[in-house]
């Protein structure tokens, strides 16, 4: 099934369902099912609201954090190194400043495991029972 089309509230061929679900609707979505040759209408609308504090972020501008890139991808490489980017061979990472690469696609390469930015194990509790 794919989706053609999203519409926002307002747009034309909304507005009955403006009408009915008011500030609750958030998009309508038109769908098309090949194998049974049919277009199906939904909805997105909100069903609560509460109150909520995000997180605070993972890591700081400054924050140097590793990134895992594959030796045969070379533009992101040249990208990490534009960055201020260093490899590190012992480690087989790349570490740049967290603040670098906010919002770029190196931002999904951030390893992010059981070892901290040191290289070391982070301790864990181990609780065993019988």
């Amino acid at each position: 099934m794919k989706t053609r089309l999203i519409l926002k509230p307002g747009q034309k061929g909304t507005k009955k369902l403006t009408d009915k679900y008011g500030d609750a609707l958030i998009c309508v979505r038109f769908r098309y099912d090949a194998e049974l040759k049919q277009r199906i209408k939904t909805v997105e609308l909100i069903v609560e609201k509460t109150d909520w504090t995000p997180p605070p972020p993972r890591y700081t501008a400054d924050t140097l954090v590793p990134l895992r890139i594959e030796g045969y991808e070379k533009d992101l490489q040249a990208k990490t190194k534009e960055a201020g980017g260093r490899w590190n061979p012992e480690k087989q990472l790349w570490f740049v400043k967290y603040g670098k690469i906010t919002g770029t696609q190196l931002e999904k390469h951030i390893q992010v495991d059981e070892n901290d930015n040191t290289g070391k194990p982070k301790k864990h509790l181990y609780v065993y029972t019988s």
